[in-house]
């Protein structure tokens, strides 16, 4: 029952580049640690805040303290959820 997080304190986006290759998946203990995924994914995409606010319809406040690590009462809540139910949350590149 863990939520997985591949970024550390100690990690910086510089050290990504170097995984550009194989890049690991994010792995997530708790709310807080989804912003910094979004802000990797969306730099990799090549956006910026406003124009991914703009394709998602999401406010670029929003995205902003996300990314920020500013939980929403709504992230704390799913985290919860997926804990108490003993998933593991990963977020890694995909092709949708």
């Amino acid at each position: 029952m863990c939520f997985i997080a591949n970024m550390s304190k100690s990690t910086s986006i510089s050290d990504f580049k170097s995984e550009a290759v194989e890049e690991q998946p994010y792995r997530l203990y708790t709310a807080a640690l989804i912003g910094p995924a979004i802000r990797h994914f969306r730099k990799q995409a090549g956006l910026t805040q406003v124009q991914l606010a703009n394709q998602t319809g999401l406010a670029v406040s929003y995205l902003s303290r996300l990314e920020n690590g500013q939980e929403t009462e709504q992230l704390r809540r799913i985290v919860k959820l997926l804990k108490q139910l003993g998933v593991r949350m990963t977020l890694g590149h995909e092709d949708w």
